[in-house]
């Protein structure tokens, strides 16, 4: 099969819409169950690229949580401590197999985003991750292939509609690729730069200690980024993205952006938040829901007279922002990458604030000297790539 006919494209009024394989060639992808749309397979193509490339740079099996072109979350099969199994939701399904983990980690990072999400594997999806995919709200999943149980899990979503894609994890694109815009055909070569430790290499700051994990982490980033529409910055630690901030015209808006999810990933682990008692009745979604306003300043939302009731067993006290400030002042050795430079160091400012300790971004910045006094004066360790990922 060379082409998948297609309900619609972007929106129901726009007609007709297929995926198809201009040169007569049969397509690397197979539907095994459901019927993806326009969008699905956006999100699909663009997941698998992200997922397929963290594999072979880090080795470890890898997932990420797809909405609009862009990822909610990346990660890496690391294992799960009990606070994140706890704010993920996963707590009850005892040991998780690395993928599942990944699985996890990358839908746990920013909940509230990765609502309906599309999802890439970049490993056969086995039991455990299927298993906890089932129980999220998501519009389909993209891997190299099922295990005969996670077939029918997966199956049993949306009355049998759930859209499950197989890829052939062999496909190679061909190395130019293009598009149209306004009738109007744009052509390029594919970015295939790979995300390596020689790129990272030139650290310009006065603190040029950058430990394993945390090179780990910025090419976790940096792979996250060529994947995430521009502007954009991530925000990394323990293998997952913890916040990315995605399609802001302003840098230092993006960083605002990822830096606010990143906090509150942060502020979901602190005692007072794992401490709430939900009423029974509450699904995982109206949580997550619950749980932002909380630690918003939308909070009287949800802590109201009449409000409160229907979401906690029990009133809890108010998070104060002195007390989400002294919660947060102990996160630590976070990693940032942006897929451009930093004009101002506004943005190392912002970082700082959410525990940003190592930086991966281009350079080039005409202030790139007061950027790197910055990070200098809060004794953080940059290291300029010397190239941009932007991804449109």
């Amino acid at each position: 099969m060379n082409e998948i006919e297609l309900k619609y494209g972007c929106n129901p009024n726009q007609k007709p819409s297929r995926i198809y394989m201009e040169d007569g060639s049969e397509l690397p992808v197979t539907v095994l169950n459901g019927k993806p749309g326009y969008i699905n397979f956006l999100d699909a193509f663009n997941g698998w690229q992200l997922v397929k490339e963290l594999k072979q740079t880090t080795g470890l099996p890898a997932a990420t949580s797809f909405k609009h072109v862009s990822p909610a979350g990346a990660a890496v099969g690391l294992p799960l401590d009990e606070t994140l199994a706890k704010i993920y939701w996963v707590d009850d399904l005892g040991e998780l197999s690395p993928l599942a983990c990944a699985y996890a980690r990358a839908r746990g990072a920013d909940r509230m985003s990765s609502f309906g999400d599309f999802i890439a594997l970049s490993d056969v999806c086995d039991a455990d991750t299927a298993r906890l995919i089932k129980r999220e709200v998501s519009d389909g999943v993209i891997a190299p292939g099922y295990t005969e149980e996670a077939m029918e899990l997966l199956m049993a979503k949306k009355k049998g509609n759930y859209n499950i894609i197989q890829i052939d994890e062999n496909y190679i694109p061909a190395p130019i690729e293009k598009k149209q815009v306004y009738g109007i055909t744009f052509e390029q070569g594919r970015n295939e730069l790979p995300i390596d430790e020689e790129l990272l290499g030139n650290v310009v700051t006065v603190n040029k200690d950058i430990p394993k994990e945390a090179l780990i982490d910025m090419k976790i980033a940096l792979i996250t980024l060529k994947y995430t529409q521009s502007n954009s910055v991530c925000y990394v630690k323990g293998g997952q993205a913890i916040g990315i901030g995605a399609g802001q015209q302003s840098r230092v808006h993006c960083t605002r952006l990822a830096g606010q999810k990143a906090d509150n990933w942060f502020l979901r682990q602190s005692p007072q938040v794992l401490s709430l008692q939900f009423v029974d009745t509450l699904g995982r979604a109206d949580r997550d829901n619950a749980i932002d306003n909380y630690i918003g300043e939308e909070y009287m939302d949800v802590l109201a007279d009449g409000a409160w009731e229907k979401v906690f067993k029990v009133k809890p006290p108010v998070f104060t922002r002195e007390a989400k400030r002294a919660w947060l002042d102990k996160m630590q050795d976070v990693t940032l990458g942006s897929d451009a430079f930093f004009p101002f160091s506004d943005n190392v400012e912002r970082a700082h604030k959410s525990g940003v300790k190592y930086i991966a971004q281009p350079g080039g910045s005409v202030r790139d000297d007061l950027v790197i006094e910055c990070c200098n004066k809060y004794n953080m360790a940059m290291a300029f790539t010397g190239i941009r990922l932007f991804h449109h």
